[in-house]
Formats: structure tokens, sequence, C-alpha cells
């Protein structure tokens, strides 16, 4: 067994001697187990794909391509093609309608995650098999050693977490498909996890798992209310998802204050467990309540956080990508805590983990621990096309041969039988932990807007922005240019899409009702996460802003005069550069919402 002092100068070099002066036995083991893996990397990733290609050498999807039991590197490379999801649909199709032969994994599919990725407007599934679970809930033993490092003192409170878990379905085979996050929240690995003293939430089990959103958020806010004094550390998955817990309470303090004062549940909660597991916390506290009046009743919010939770480390919270654009908002309600970023994850297969938690937001770089999955890299260059091909297959570089500076798109193999899957996850090597790379999130390939779990993309907002036109066609109207933002500055934020218009007959103009007709009418063409995430309040009404004849036209001359070239010029399709949102909003003649919430019902699997 290696020192603690050791173990935390591997993790970091720069770490000060005073920080994390005592590492528990267990967080030693778990510290050592990420040295060993990551000074390892290229022999694990070797043992890795051997593992998976030897146990699934007689699957129907491996078999096609003739490696004839080889699991050397080579072999895999030169045979197996790189793929998407619209590739190995076929497949995931027949597993979804009931086909238990071996067609990608030799192990029995247990289930599908759903991804908020989308294909022909619904959720992607993606194959697990039940072992899975095992390597997730590794990743999370290693998540609470490193912070310890960082944050002392941990073992001596709480976490206020908001977790739900989500809508399930089951596909004509009778397999489920859920989200990664609802399938670990009702297993066994979090129902009965062992106590740890690291590992308290505020949040009882029942409230997490309690299907009804409302009354789950209802009762956890109110466990994370009457347990104020004791939470260390306030999170959510997602930075969007905190700061909706913080609107719901800006709108419910009241019923909560009253709750607290008389030391009964507000009838709304109707949930039988719920209501049992609140009755043994929620006793009479007046002046409890009368705290949280007072604070909630001022019309600044600002540091809301640490004046309702007073010993608050930090926020637990993802605020890379899309999610960067909730930083502002989150530090004003938390007075600037430390934002930490812990985990790398989705629904095909869990990545690594952050070595440097309370970095800024800015700097957070993830490490990819090499025995999650088998992963390779497809050099990214927005100057070239880079789709895969089979006739030309492209060349993908290994972990341990990664270039520092250079971006990526990230490739796995898994267990589970994806095959050199493309994730569609664009990343930057940062550096190096050991031999591990470091990679910083830079975005989901071809994503124009997110405002939670939603991802729109290009050709999506083209189909949408077609399906409202065909409303202006009585009005001899069309939409000559658009552009669009995600509009995060309102809880829930809000799609923005500006059109510039060509009305042919002034008198004969479309009215504000025709207007708001077709922000419903995109609303309705956007996928399934997206009418979800609506139907759901984590999203707020489209909005559509008429901007004046010949703005598009002063915009692509913003553009030349900052050195663009009038050849090459396109409308950018997405905006979120300050001096172009501030040359549209001063060219804005109208503002219209979506009057109605859009078509949402859990999908069938068919």
């Amino acid at each position: 067994m290696i020192s603690p002092s050791s173990l935390i100068m591997a993790v970091d070099s720069t770490l000060s001697s005073a920080v994390g002066a005592c590492v528990s036995e267990n967080d030693a083991k778990a510290l050592q187990f990420i040295e060993e893996m990551t000074k390892n990397v290229d022999s694990v990733q070797e043992r890795i794909l051997g593992e998976i290609l030897s146990r699934n050498a007689d699957t129907e999807y491996l078999k096609r391509f003739q490696l004839n039991g080889a699991t050397d590197r080579d072999t895999f490379k030169s045979k197996v093609p790189v793929v998407t999801y619209e590739d190995l649909q076929p497949e995931i199709q027949r597993i979804a309608n009931g086909d238990k032969s071996p067609i990608l994994s030799s192990h029995p599919i247990s289930e599908f995650l759903t991804s908020s990725g989308t294909s022909a407007g619904e959720r992607k599934l993606m194959p697990t098999i039940h072992e899975e679970l095992n390597r997730r809930q590794l990743l999370y033993s290693l998540l609470m050693p490193v912070m310890n490092l960082y944050v002392p003192g941990l073992d001596k409170g709480k976490g206020l977490y908001f977790l739900f878990i989500k809508a399930e379905t089951k596909t004509p085979g009778g397999l489920l498909a859920r989200p990664v996050l609802t399938s670990y929240y009702k297993s066994d690995h979090f129902k009965s996890r062992p106590y740890d003293p690291f590992n308290v939430y505020t949040s009882p089990n029942e409230t997490i798992l309690c299907p009804d959103s409302i009354q789950s958020m209802y009762a956890q806010m109110l466990c994370g209310l009457i347990m104020r004094e004791e939470v260390l550390r306030v999170g959510a998955v997602f930075a969007s998802g905190l700061l909706k817990a913080i609107r719901f309470l800006q709108v419910n303090w009241k019923q909560f204050a009253h709750d607290i004062e008389t030391g009964t549940l507000n009838p709304k909660v109707t949930d039988p467990s719920v209501r049992e597991c609140m009755s043994k916390i929620l006793k009479p506290n007046p002046e409890l309540a009368a705290f949280i009046t007072k604070e909630c009743s001022e019309e600044n919010w600002e540091c809301i956080i640490t004046r309702i939770w007073p010993n608050t480390k930090y926020l637990d919270v993802i605020v890379t990508g899309a999610m960067a654009q909730y930083i502002p908002t989150l530090e004003y309600f938390s007075g600037g805590l430390p934002m930490a970023c812990t985990m790398y994850a989705s629904s095909e297969c869990y990545f690594g983990l952050n070595l440097k938690p309370m970095c800024k937001p800015s700097e957070v770089s993830y490490t990819i621990m090499p025995n999650m999955a088998y992963f390779e890299f497809l050099p990214h260059d927005d100057s070239s096309a880079q789709d895969s091909s089979r006739d030309s297959p492209p060349r993908l570089v290994d972990l341990a041969d990664l270039e520092v500076a250079k971006e990526y798109e990230l490739i796995v193999t898994t267990y589970a039988g994806l095959c050199r899957y493309r994730v569609g996850d664009i990343l930057r090597v940062t550096g190096f932990h050991n031999a591990a790379p470091q990679f910083r999130f830079i975005r989901r390939k071809n994503v124009l807007l997110s405002i939670d779990f939603d991802k729109t993309d290009e050709s999506e907002l083209q189909q949408a922005i077609e399906n409202a036109s065909v409303l202006l066609k009585e009005f001899n109207t069309s939409v000559v240019e658009y552009t669009s933002y995600a509009d995060t500055k309102q809880i829930p934020g809000h799609y923005v899409i500006y059109w510039e218009l060509f009305v042919k007959e002034a008198a004969n103009a479309p009215t504000d009702e025709v207007l708001s007709q077709c922000c419903f009418q995109m609303e309705e063409s956007l996928n399934v996460v997206y009418r979800q995430c609506r139907v759901a309040d984590s999203i707020g009404p489209l909005e559509i802003r008429v901007v004046k004849n010949g703005t598009f036209e002063e915009l692509m001359d913003y553009a030349i005069s900052r050195g663009a070239s009038i050849n090459q010029y396109k409308v950018p399709r997405c905006v979120s550069f300050t001096p172009i949102m501030e040359l549209l909003d001063s060219r804005v003649v109208s503002k219209h919402f979506s009057p109605a919430l859009p078509h949402w019902t859990p999908e069938r699997r068919r």
C-alpha cells in the first residue's frame, strides 16, 4: 500500500500538503486503483479488447466480419467497421422485438438504455447487460475518494441532491427501455448500497424513486430544507436540473414554510411511500418556517443557496458542453461556490472522472478509465468531412497515442456488444495523468440547441421551420433567413428563433395568432426528448422573433468586417456571440410564443 501523501501527490502534484491530511484505507485503495489503471493504459486497453472479442466471438455481428477468433487489435481494426446508430438499428430492433439469439452480445441483453440523442424522432436504444451495473458502480466508487482529497470533512454532513427517475417503457419483446440513471436508481446497487458516511443524502430513496416528478421534487426540497444545517454539498445531474430546483423553491416556498411550521405534509403529495417516509422526518418547527419565509420572501435571491444551506462547500453539477451556459446563473444563486464536474458518462458507456474536481468550469478535464471499454478516437477536423465510409475506413487512434491540443471524436467498443460505435462526442486532449490522456468535452457533434436533456441538430431545426412555414403560404409570406439560440436567462430556458420574412402583400401579412401557431408547429416537429422536456416544464415555450428586412445582410456585413470570406460566408444557424445577439435583438419587430404544450406521451417501442 502506497502512502496517503504520495497518493495525493500522484493525483495532483500541485496539491497543497495541507489538503487531505489523512486518507482512509478505502480511499487509498481507490486512489491506488486509479494510479494503476492510468499508468498502464495501453496494456489495459489491449486486455479489455481481447476480453470483449473473446467473449463475443460467436455473436452474429462479429462473425459477419470473419475474425475467426482473432482478438488482436490489428485484425479488429482491419475487419470491423466504424458504425453509427443507424447502422446498428436493424440488429437493435430484432433484440427489441424479442430475438434472444447472440446478435451483438454473448450475454443476454438485460434492458435498453435510452439515449437523449435522437433518431427519426425517437430516443436511441442502447443495449446493456447486467454486469455493466458493476462497471458503473466501480466508477461511482472512485468519485468521493478523489473529492475527499480536495474537500475535507464531507463525512460530517449530507448531500442535497435532486435525483429523479424518468418514464420507462417496454419493447415488444418485453425488455425495459429507460434512461441510464433511472436504471441505476432502480437497481439494488443504488437502493441497497452499503452505508458510506461520505455519501449520505438528505433525500430518502422513496422520494428519489417516486414516479411523479413534481411530488418527488417537493419531497426532496422539503427534506433539504429540514436538514439545511447538515447539507455540505448541493447538486443535480446537470446544471439545468439544479436551477429547476431553485425555481421550484421560488414558486413553492410558502407551502414549504407551512408544512414545516405545522409538521404536516402538503396533501398534494399523495404517493404512499413518500408520505410514510416523510412522516418520520417532518416535525413542527416554527423557527425554521419563519427563517424560510424571511429568506424566500425577499426579491433578491442572490446567494440563496448559501443563505438557505450555509455550510455548502460546493455544487455538484455538470457544467461542461451545453450546460456551460448556466454557469453565470449558478454563480448568482450560489455566491460563486465551486462547481464540481465529477464524471463523464453516457447511455453507451461510463467513461471516466475528473481528477481535479474543484477546478474552474472552464478547466474541467476528464480522465478516461481504460478498464471501462475499448476506446478509439477519430481525429476531428471541421474543415474536412469526417463521415466514415466502408470503402475508405477512417484512421482511428488508440487511447495511449493521442496528442495534446488535438480534437477527436470518441469511438467505443463495449462488453454489451457495441463495436467501433461513434458516440458523437467531440473531445480535446488537454494533457495526461500518468499515461492516460485527459479530455475537455467540447460539444456533441452536429448539435445546435440544447437547454436540458434535449439535443436539436441543424437538419431537425430546418425541418421544423419548413413545417411551420406551411402556415405562412396563404399569406404569400416565406422565411427568407433564420438563426437561433438557446436563451437561458430565464428559468426554464427556451429556444429563440430569429426569422426574417418576405411578405408579398403587406395588407395580408400573417397575424400574431398565425405566428404563434408557427411556434407551436415548430415544437410539434421537434424530437421526442424536446417535447418531453417541454411537458415536464424543464424547457419554456419556443419563441420566434421577427426581424426587419435586411437584418441578415447586416449580419453578413458584420461577419465580413471581422475577417470572414464573402465567398464562404454562410448564415450561422445558431448564435451566441454577444455583438451578434445585440444586432439581431435591435432589429426585432415582433415576438411570438408557442401557445400550448406540444404532444408527448411515453413512446411505444414497436
